[in-house]
């Protein structure tokens, strides 16, 4: 994958993709902070269990709170499993000699998919 940064066309990397990817994720992880935040101090103010509260089956109240915060956790940790497969790759590859470093990014996307079952 190429990215074009200012008059420069530069190749896509797992270094390069990341810092895209930690800025875009800053946002979710704020707003990650803050949804736990707010569900912790639900669960104090009820005096509920952990167990009990973060179950979505249990606690009908906070049920779309709780599903939005599965999400994002979701939503933070696939980009960080298809860096790490994307490594693992280039590093097998130098290994055996090959690039497959260079492999398309919709090849290693259905590599990394079938990988982590997304």
């Amino acid at each position: 994958m190429f990215a074009k940064q200012g008059s420069q066309v530069r190749r896509s990397t797992p270094a390069n993709l990341s810092s895209v990817g930690a800025a875009r994720d800053g946002a979710g992880q704020g707003e990650l902070e803050s949804l736990k935040a707010q569900l912790e101090a639900a669960r104090h103010a009820a005096g509920e269990a952990i167990g009990v509260f973060y179950d979505p089956r249990q606690n009908a109240a906070h049920a779309a709170d709780l599903q939005r915060l599965h999400r994002l956790r979701e939503e933070m940790a696939s980009p960080m499993h298809r860096a790490e497969a994307w490594g693992r790759a280039a590093s097998g590859a130098d290994q055996h000699h090959t690039s497959e470093a260079d492999v398309e990014p919709a090849e290693f996307e259905k590599r990394a998919d079938a990988l982590f079952g997304a």
